[in-house]
């Protein structure tokens, strides 16, 4: 593949985080498996990856006739109010918190008129999408990473703060653009989201959990759809 005429093009070598969260998450959205990974290059979003706590498989404590139908109550997912921690060492440039935690849907028939509201929330800007949310600048002039769909009034970091890895920023919610509680994770090259490209990410030290056995450990590498994974990263 080539970039201008005679000029090949070359991808930049992705930026190495660990995991932002303890214990077991399903990846959902990797980039890993396509890119753009959530179907757009807007927003900075072409190499996002989202993140939904698990626990036996399972994504929520309870299946009913709400998981079908209707929609249901956040505080049955296991992501809902997990603690969200840096990924990397850096300066927050920018945070959000008071948007409210939207109920659950994961009912295709719940899911439709949400749908339908996209539009709506995109107009809204970061709030309306990412919902409350942490953008860090990793290095001086960026990239820039972004933390979104944090719960209401739990951001712990304020603008200017210099964050260590580790360190907490608040807890998983489902606010912005979301159908049920978790993580997004994404890198720009521009704190703006309406000017920034994608930057390719990876991660480092962790484990990924196959089913009847311990998994494998993976020094770097970048988890794709379906992998359960959970650091094993010794704190800084």
């Amino acid at each position: 593949m080539t970039g201008r005429v005679g000029v090949p093009s070359v991808s930049p070598a992705p930026v190495v985080l660990r995991l932002p969260f303890h214990g077991t998450w399903i990846v959902r959205n990797s980039p890993a498996r396509r890119v753009p990974s959530h179907g757009t290059t807007a927003f900075g979003a072409s190499h996002a990856i989202d993140f939904v706590a698990v626990h036996g498989g399972r994504t929520a404590s309870v299946r009913d006739w709400r998981s079908v139908l209707a929609v249901e109550p956040v505080d049955r997912f296991f992501a809902f109010d997990r603690p969200i921690v840096a990924p990397a060492a850096g300066r927050v440039v920018s945070v959000w918190d008071g948007e409210p935690d939207h109920v659950a849907r994961r009912s295709p028939l719940a899911r439709l008129p949400y749908a339908l509201t996209q539009v709506s929330r995109a107009r809204q800007g970061a709030p309306g999408l990412a919902g409350n949310h942490v953008v860090v600048e990793l290095a001086g002039g960026g990239p820039y990473l972004v933390l979104a769909h944090l719960r209401r009034g739990t951001v712990a970091v304020r603008p200017g703060e210099q964050v260590v890895a580790g360190q907490p920023l608040g807890r998983c919610g489902n606010s912005g653009n979301s159908t049920q509680p978790h993580l997004h994770l994404q890198l720009m090259d521009d704190v703006d989201p309406f000017r920034a490209a994608g930057v390719p990410l990876a991660f480092r030290d962790y484990r990924v959990h196959r089913r009847g056995g311990t998994g494998r450990l993976v020094p770097i590498g970048v988890p794709d759809d379906g992998d359960v994974v959970a650091s094993v990263t010794v704190p800084d």
